[in-house]
């Protein structure tokens, strides 16, 4: 595929191993098929044409990421509803099994017994977690969450939470209810998904109040997120450079991979702040393979 190119020369010419890409998508097959209906549809819960790019199988898909060099990534299940995530996170410890480098993820939803099977994974090795309140129309405080946010605080172990608004909000995203959650959990570990779109700045605040909390850069810059940036935005992302981390929504993006990361590019914040999204960051925050 022509996409690799592009990619490999990006970061070989910042003299990089490669990327550590911390939100890509790999889901069980039903799964998968019900969300790619739901982009394809363009629905309200997605708000405008959204062509999915890299509809490949799975295989295809692993390959490609790492003939383009991405050395790390995550799979991201994210719990709809109660009584899915088991299924969810069983097929991901699969995938994992089955592609040792990717990033072992899992997800959890408020419902009773959610703090003993995050502990469990936890224990078991899970890396990273996922939420999405935005599909799963919750509130990160539910007291049923409780325990769970306590065992991920205690292990330190990331969670990337797509809180923000973009592209369709609800009663439950944005920056107050992720406000709330930090207030009861301070020493959480967060990845903010979409750098917390379109509320930059509110994010980046929480960032700044709390040392463990991360933005990841999925989909922000690209010319198809087509966003209103608040000035200032670029100077809080030099200044939050070690928190900072490369994400892309492959595979479902509609323009080249290359793209994000040329959208990266043209921030013009230098090619250490570069070096550390695209990679270092990553490796600190959640290790080699």
């Amino acid at each position: 595929m022509t996409d690799v190119a592009p990619v490999r020369a990006f970061w070989e010419g910042l003299g990089l191993p490669g990327l550590y890409d911390v939100h890509t998508h790999f889901l069980a097959p039903p799964v998968e098929r019900k969300v790619h209906a739901v982009f394809d549809a363009a629905g309200p819960k997605i708000g405008r044409p959204w062509p999915i790019r890299y509809r490949l199988p799975v295989e295809e898909r692993v390959a490609l990421l790492r003939e383009m060099g991405v050395r790390r990534f995550s799979t991201l299940p994210y719990a709809h509803r109660p009584g899915i995530a088991g299924f969810l996170n069983e097929w991901a410890a699969g995938f994992k099994r089955d592609v040792p480098e990717s990033l072992w993820s899992a997800t959890f939803y408020p419902e009773p017994g959610a703090g003993d099977y995050v502990a469990a994974s936890i224990e078991a090795g899970v890396e990273v977690f996922k939420v999405h309140v935005q599909v799963g129309e919750f509130d990160l405080d539910d007291p049923l969450l409780t325990p769970a946010w306590g065992a991920l605080e205690d292990a330190g172990t990331p969670v990337v939470v797509h809180a923000g608004h973009a592209p369709v909000g609800n009663d439950f995203t944005g920056p107050a209810p992720m406000a709330r959650l930090l207030a009861a959990h301070p020493r959480l570990t967060v990845v903010a998904a979409h750098l917390g779109a379109p509320d930059y700045l509110d994010f980046a605040d929480l960032a700044a109040r709390h040392e463990r909390v991360h933005l990841d850069t999925t989909m922000v810059f690209t010319d198809f997120w087509d966003a209103d940036y608040p000035d200032g935005l670029t100077e809080r992302l030099r200044d939050l450079q070690p928190r900072v981390l490369l994400g892309t929504d492959f595979p479902t993006i509609p323009y080249p991979y290359a793209h994000q990361l040329e959208s990266l590019a043209r921030l013009d914040l230098g090619e250490d702040w570069l070096r550390d999204v695209c990679w270092h960051n990553g490796m600190r925050l959640l290790g080699p393979a």
